[in-house]
């Protein structure tokens, strides 16, 4: 069996979620991703076997096992094996019944007894109970789905769950304790889920292989397998149309009469709904039904899980059962399904018919197997947090309720990634708002490109200016060492020069006294010059008078008057070179008066000069030292600018 689970799924599942959807057994389906890619599995503990995932699936990515293979490898070893042939059998294969009958007969099948006859045993077995035991309000137990169903999920239900055997085990149960048969028995079979039945311990192994009618036709396709027209051995009655939805309701009808009130209830979803929905009033014995025929199949056993779905799509079985369901009601009145009788006759015929059957020969138990089945709830707290994870932050986005996870709520959701069963990847929504989230993560890395880029970019940009920095700070840094240097050299020099500045200044002064002197001594040369011009004009004067006496005196006089002329040329001579003197007494004076006043503006600049100088020399010592601060500092940055090269690269 492929991985242990009776349905399977194939390599062709793409994750859908198809199957999710059609799965009325919590958890059956899960969500895995294998190989990269998403995929749904079936939980052997948890399926039933219903089929509806292989009806739902379009890709054909589910299967099922059965023992068709083992069957006919049994066969061909010489194992002896007679069949159990499903009322269905022979509505659907109208034509070949017979044929492949007869060429299984050729491969070593010993006897073939027909289920019909099996299902006569189980429509006495009903009514006898509920009339032994009052038994009203129980579960009909044909369908192995429904049985499994409640086991797994509804054992609450288990007591209201017929104990009378279906069919099937009707059928094994009398052919080894009434034909005393010892065969391995094989049935042929349009279920599934029968396997299951056949395969549960309380049933103690009577059956040994499930031949479905779709691998075995392939099977009889494949190796041609056809023989004599060959058919069941066991005449039987209105059993043949259990196999139609409300077959048992029809046969209990036909011996109790309409106006007992059966409740029919079939298909794969909407049965387990409804089962989950009344299962209270089930339980308490609260319904008005004498009992509920329940079946997993809408179109009942004819349309099984196991049948070939090109015959499930018209009604040709169910023309088939039409046909044979008339031709029981049509025997004469000595059998129990005569159309000529009563229900009460009909019941008092059937009883005498069975009346050598033991009731608890054909009654059975089941097991309560929830507890593999565990389904856990979560908390407010982790609901939310489920939530959140999905995208739905809000309780609208908790009520999209789309089903496309395959579950019909966003909570039913919730409860299957709480519990494992799927992922938070297989909500749309989720996905939907994922690429959203990627589109904008995407604009976002697309902008964090250009910001990288521009990063870069800046980054060189940076780098290569933190290197001229670099280089003008050491620029900087000797101009600085230069500078520290110069301004020390500055600062003596400075100091040097407010000395000589003050030799400057004392010259100066120095100087204006000397001018001052010369000045003073042209004062005086000027008095003397004065004095000279009075004598001149007075020796002149007399000189005049001389002159005159002497042309007085006449001849006496000429040598007196050659003196007088002498003296008055010497005073003119004398004033001359005064007045000369004096001329030149005023330029130099001027000149004097020139120098002096460049003495004083030279001893003002002097002055100021010094006191610059000194100031300039106090200012260079505090330069030296503060460029020797910056200097420092400078080597800080250069060690800083470095470090950051560094870290920028």
């Amino acid at each position: 069996m492929v991985g242990n689970s009776l349905v399977y799924t194939n390599e062709k599942c793409i994750g859908c979620n198809r199957c999710i959807g059609a799965c009325s057994a919590p958890g059956a389906c899960v969500s895995k991703i294998v190989d990269g890619k998403p995929r749904i599995e079936v939980d052997p503990a948890r399926c039933i076997a219903c089929g509806a995932c292989i009806d739902a699936c379009e890709h054909g990515a589910r299967e099922f096992n059965d023992d068709t293979e083992r069957f006919f490898a049994d066969l061909k070893r010489g194992e002896k094996i007679s069949l159990l042939l499903a009322p269905a059998f022979k509505a659907n294969y109208p034509k070949e019944y017979e044929s492949v009958l007869g060429g299984l007969k050729k491969l070593g099948v010993n006897r073939i007894v027909s289920i019909s006859f099996g299902a006569d045993i189980t429509t006495w077995g009903y009514l006898n109970y509920i009339k032994k035991y009052n038994y009203l309000g129980g579960i009909s137990q044909p369908c192995p789905a429904v049985v499994t169903y409640i086991e797994h999920y509804l054992p609450e239900l288990l007591p209201k769950l017929f104990p009378i055997h279906s069919p099937m085990m009707c059928g094994a149960i009398y052919c080894r304790k009434e034909l005393h048969m010892t065969d391995k028995l094989a049935f042929i079979s349009p279920c599934i889920a029968k396997k299951m039945e056949i395969d549960d311990p309380n049933n103690k192994g009577m059956i040994q292989y499930n031949v479905t009618f779709d691998h075995l036709m392939k099977y009889v396709r494949e190796h041609h397998i056809s023989g004599p027209s060959c058919s069941d051995e066991i005449e039987y009655g209105l059993g043949s149309i259990y196999p139609t939805p409300g077959g048992l309701k029809e046969n209990v009808y036909w011996f109790l009469g309409e106006d007992v009130a059966i409740r029919q209830i079939e298909g794969e979803k909407r049965m387990y709904h409804w089962l989950q929905d009344n299962k209270d009033r089930i339980k308490n014995g609260l319904t008005p039904f004498a009992f509920i025929d329940a079946l997993n199949c809408e179109n009942g056993c004819i349309c099984g899980t196991a049948t070939e779905p090109n015959i499930n799509k018209t009604d040709d079985a169910m023309y088939a059962l039409i046909k044979i369901k008339e031709e029981s009601k049509n025997r004469n009145r000595k059998s129990p399904w005569s159309r000529k009788l009563t229900p009460d006759q009909r019941l008092k015929k059937l009883n005498e018919q069975f009346a050598h059957l033991k009731l608890e020969d054909y009654m059975r138990k089941y097991t309560d197997r929830s507890a593999q089945c565990e389904y856990k709830y979560p908390s407010q707290k982790e609901r939310d947090e489920i939530f959140n994870s999905m995208h739905k932050t809000t309780e609208e986005k908790r009520k999209v309720n789309c089903g496309c996870c395959g579950y019909d709520s966003c909570e039913q959701m919730v409860l299957a990634i709480y519990n494992g069963f799927n992922r938070i990847q297989n909500c749309i929504h989720y996905e939907r708002d994922e690429i959203l989230l990627l589109g904008d993560a995407k604009e976002l890395a697309a902008n964090l490109e250009v910001e990288k880029e521009r990063i870069e970019k800046q980054t060189d940009i940076t780098l290569h200016t933190v290197d001229r920095i670099d280089a003008q700070f050491e620029e900087l840094y000797q101009s600085m060492e230069t500078l520290t240097n110069g301004n020390e050299s500055n600062a003596g020099e400075s100091t040097s020069i407010s000395g000589e500045m003050q030799d400057v200044s004392e010259f100066a002064d120095e100087l204006s006294t000397s001018i001052n002197d010369i000045n003073d001594f042209l004062k005086n040369l000027e008095e003397d010059n004065q004095k000279v011009l009075s004598i001149a004009n007075q020796t002149n004067m007399l000189a005049l008078n001389a002159s005159i006496e002497a042309a007085r005196a006449g001849e006496a006089g000429r040598g007196f008057a050659v003196v007088a002329d002498q003296i008055t040329k010497l005073a003119g001579d004398s004033k001359d070179a005064a007045e000369q003197s004096n001329r030149n007494h005023q330029q130099i004076h001027e000149k004097v008066d020139a120098i002096l006043e460049g003495t004083a503006k030279l001893k003002e600049t002097v002055g100021g000069v010094n006191e610059q100088t000194q100031n300039l020399a106090a200012s260079t010592e505090e330069m030296a030292s503060s460029t020797s601060v910056a200097l420092h500092a400078a080597d800080e940055i250069k060690r800083a600018l470095d470090d950051l090269t560094q870290n920028i690269k």
